[in-house]
């Protein structure tokens, strides 16, 4: 079903940013969303062409809604609800390495061979 408009925190939910839609309001409330910069509520009306920033975990998206769509469907589906900018992907992935580079080796990488 596709609308005008959506609640902030069923859009976040149906773009799968996150699993449920409490933890979408508990995001939005502890300031982990913005919209267009500024703090926003779970209430505020989510339309096409609104920039948000979503911070979860470690990951911060910047994304352009592209989509508004109320129910919350497939995952292929909920990805082309919006478009990521170039500069947050690189960013993200590039934090994504430097967490998998400071990460511990396995044992068999610190252990000398002894056969």
């Amino acid at each position: 079903i596709t609308a005008a408009s959506v609640r902030l925190d069923l859009w976040l939910w149906a773009a799968r940013f996150f699993k449920t839609r409490g933890i979408a309001r508990q995001a939005i409330e502890t300031g982990k969303v913005d919209v267009a910069g500024q703090r926003a509520k779970p209430a505020r009306s989510v339309r096409v062409g609104d920039s948000l920033r979503v911070v979860r975990g470690d990951d911060v998206f910047e994304v352009t809604v592209a989509s508004v769509v109320s129910r919350r469907g497939p995952a292929s589906v909920a990805h082309s609800m919006y478009l990521e900018s170039e500069s947050s992907r690189t960013t993200r992935e590039a934090a994504r390495a430097a967490r998998r580079d400071r990460r511990r080796p396995l044992r068999r990488g610190r252990t000398p061979f002894r056969g």
